[in-house]
């Protein structure tokens, strides 16, 4: 689980490649970060959102991987190249948990690649990255997040009322999870 001087992985799907964030990448982070659409669809991601912030956020992941506490990787589509998005996962080693988040950049929204991309990073979690349980959240306002937890299977586990407070207004989180064994079993296509 944790990267001890291995590299972080990458990861590919039938359409995207998922791969570790290079400082090259700043640029584009920082345009579809900085898209006031994505901002206010995530938990952690400020607006406005400059091109520093994206190269703070990109210089944290390799020792986040190092230290076994995390790893995030940049969704790049397969063909092209072009960076889309981001997934990761905030690891907690001694309970074998993480928490799994993603964007995806909005002109490229509802085709499902947020499930593609998501459903990638949860193979590898409970395969080689030795995890037991994943979860995630959604603000309750963003129903569509909820939905690509769900066609993952996991489980709505309950609301965090009130939670977090996004731009000066107090949001209530869902919960959803999904165990290994959950994964494991047999489910039809995303």
């Amino acid at each position: 689980m944790s990267g001890e001087a291995r590299p972080a992985p990458s990861l590919e799907t039938a359409r995207l490649l998922l791969r570790p964030f290079q400082p090259s990448d700043a640029q584009d982070v920082a345009r579809w970060c900085g898209e006031r659409a994505v901002a206010d669809t995530t938990l952690n991601i400020p607006h406005p959102y400059t091109l520093a912030d994206a190269e703070a956020f990109i210089a944290r992941h390799p020792e986040r991987w190092a230290n076994g506490t995390g790893l995030t990787l940049a969704v790049t589509q397969r063909e092209s190249g072009a960076l889309i998005g981001a997934v990761g996962l905030t690891i907690t080693a001694e309970h074998r948990r993480a928490e799994l988040g993603y964007w995806i950049a909005p002109p490229l929204w509802n085709r499902g690649l947020a499930t593609e991309t998501a459903g990638a990073l949860l193979t590898w979690a409970f395969g080689p990255g030795g995890l037991h349980r994943v979860m995630a959240r959604h603000l309750v306002r963003n129903p569509s997040s909820g939905r690509v937890m769900q066609k993952l299977g996991m489980i709505r586990e309950g609301q965090q009322r009130e939670h977090v407070m996004k731009w000066d207004v107090f949001e209530t989180l869902e919960v959803y999870g999904i165990l290994e064994s959950e994964w494991r079993a047999p489910r039809g296509p995303y």
